[in-house]
């Protein structure tokens, strides 16, 4: 598996986002998928603290406690790369980037994953009520403790990201190294017109998130009656319009070249831009790992991401 530069890390060039853990993936079958991934190299996986406190019946932390069991289970912990985030409202007294928030949601979140150190500590997005000092503050103080590894942060507006990095040039404390933005193939135009060239001139890492769109960049929502096939079917209006159709045609035609399907071309792209490190993205059977897999392996060529970013222009 071909590796990559993610601030002190060296990554796959594919994450796997764990957010379906005891959504709609349970125990028995995480654990498979992540032997499954470890199996094939893919050992960088992305999860949150409030992941997934939407599923019916959930409270926040089951892909952190899932991911937790099956580490102690397997004993396997130096050989993957955990990426876990703070910020997002978890309760209704918890939530934000303060230093006292942070320190004690970081217990937590060590003690759900059942290992004493995280790789990668994200701000799931930003908190414009709290200091940025105050928030680098306490991430520093957890890095020089051993508790985390490296920081990065997620939802940021250029403005802000651009300010948390002279903060910490200034203050010297621990520095973002990574973000990770809404990015793919038909949601290009933030990125690309605000954060791209940034994290281009500063060497950030990037992760992108909603790699596939929720699921329309994989081809199989193309009207109104495909929206049934899953949970996320309702969510699929705002792609069908004239452009979305123009992306999914493109995405059929360098398919058909490749042998491919268009989720993994949707990948490629990502991964053949200079700006984007590693995307996320996720799998709830082994034959859909086989498929991520794959798309690793995918090398598109000038041709095709022209016809593709022609398709998507913004």
């Amino acid at each position: 598996m071909e590796k990559r530069k993610l601030g002190i890390f060296s990554i796959p060039k594919l994450t796997f986002g764990s957010n379906i853990f005891g959504w709609t993936v349970d125990k028995k079958t995480s654990f498979s998928l992540l032997d499954k991934l470890l199996e094939n190299g893919l050992n960088f996986i992305d999860t949150a603290d409030i992941y997934s406190t939407w599923a019916p019946g959930n409270k926040g932390g089951e892909s952190e406690n899932i991911i937790g069991s099956w580490l102690k289970l397997n004993g396997r912990r130096d050989k993957i790369i955990i990426a876990t985030k703070v910020g997002m409202q978890f309760s209704e007294n918890k939530k934000g980037l303060s230093r006292n928030y942070i320190l004690q949601a970081i217990e937590d979140s060590l003690k759900r994953l059942q290992t004493d150190y995280i790789d990668l500590y994200q701000s799931h997005k930003d908190d414009e009520i709290t200091d940025i000092d105050e928030t680098l503050g306490a991430y520093d103080s957890l890095i020089k403790a051993g508790k985390v590894r490296m920081i990065g942060a997620s939802n940021f507006s250029a403005e802000r990201l651009k300010e948390s990095v002279l903060v910490s040039k200034n203050k010297n404390l621990a520095p973002y190294q990574c973000l990770q933005p809404h990015y793919n193939l038909f949601d290009r135009q933030d990125f690309e017109t605000k954060l791209e060239q940034f994290c281009l001139e500063n060497n950030f890492g990037v992760i992108t998130y909603f790699s596939l769109a929720s699921g329309f960049l994989t081809g199989k929502y193309r009207s109104e009656k495909d929206f049934t096939k899953s949970i996320r079917g309702g969510s699929m209006h705002k792609f069908l319009n004239k452009r979305g159709h123009n992306i999914l045609k493109a995405l059929d035609v360098v398919s058909e070249r490749h042998q491919a399907n268009p989720s993994q071309v949707s990948l490629a792209w990502l991964m053949a831009r200079p700006s984007v490190t590693a995307p996320i993205a996720s799998a709830t059977t082994l034959a859909q790992i086989d498929e991520l897999v794959k798309a690793t392996h995918l090398k598109l060529n000038t041709e095709d991401i022209i016809y593709l970013n022609e398709a998507s222009a913004y």
